[in-house]
């Protein structure tokens, strides 16, 4: 099976890079240097510079531009898709629709984590394909389908925009061991090592469970555990996924 990804930014090298090993790999861009260093790095795949006149027809697109640019885009595409991926933020698949002509669409959205076969991705829309979709998708990690457009929203808070946020909480912790007097490579990679653990751990159990497991009565987690409840971290990662989710309507609205 062939796919045509149209953009060639970080999430679809991440994708590719996830991919390329399972399907043959096609990358329409608009600027051939970046093209040609992708081409460097993945052999493998195909690429063509995009220009004014570029036919789609019976395709499997995966459309990984920037929401912005969809308009412009369309102007240079003609014939109908057989399926469009799209991974496009806060984009509706009516949006899409009125833009690209497919004859099937799915809306999703991965993280990251697809270049180390580890994306978390959210998958909606037409549900004759869901097969389809999770089975390419979970070649790169983890699927979840949703029922939904509106519930995609709410998980790009999570699963899209979760790396940034839990890159901010490493970093912070890497800086705090560093502050205490350990060395920056070894705290860099006490980090690395925690994070691998917990993924585990949360695959396995509850947050509530692993919080309770580690924190004995008076204990040093405890203590640690006190100060980020004072200084309201709960809160304000409620709040990260919350006004993720309000800028991804917003976007929505937008286009």
């Amino acid at each position: 099976m062939k796919l045509t990804f149209i953009g060639n930014g970080n999430m679809a090298k991440a994708l590719i890079e996830g991919l390329v090993g399972t399907y043959e790999i096609e990358v329409l861009g608009r600027n051939q240097i970046s093209l040609n260093a992708l081409l460097k790095q993945l052999p493998e795949i195909q690429i063509k510079l995009l220009d004014d006149k570029e036919n789609i027809s019976n395709k499997n697109i995966v459309l990984c531009v920037k929401p912005y640019s969809l308009p412009d885009l369309s102007t240079k595409l003609y014939g109908e898709a057989n399926v469009i991926y799209s991974v496009l933020a806060g984009t509706t698949i009516s949006s899409i629709k009125s833009n690209i002509k497919s004859k099937k669409y799915i809306r999703t959205m991965p993280n990251l984590g697809a270049s180390y076969l580890k994306s978390m991705t959210t998958v909606t829309g037409d549900e004759d394909l869901k097969e389809e979709a999770l089975k390419i998708f979970n070649k790169i990690g983890t699927t979840l389908w949703l029922s939904s457009e509106n519930e995609l929203d709410i998980a790009t808070g999570v699963a899209g925009s979760g790396p940034a946020y839990l890159a901010l909480i490493a970093e912070s912790l890497a800086d705090g061991a560093v502050s205490a007097g350990l060395k920056r490579d070894d705290s860099q990679k006490l980090v690395a090592g925690l994070f691998d653990g917990f993924a585990k751990l949360i695959q396995n159990d509850k947050p509530a469970n692993i919080k309770d497991g580690v924190m004995s009565p008076a204990g040093t987690t405890a203590a640690g555990y006190n100060a980020l409840e004072k200084s309201g971290v709960r809160f304000a990662m409620i709040d990260a996924v919350n006004d993720a989710y309000k800028k991804a309507k917003e976007l929505k609205a937008n286009n």
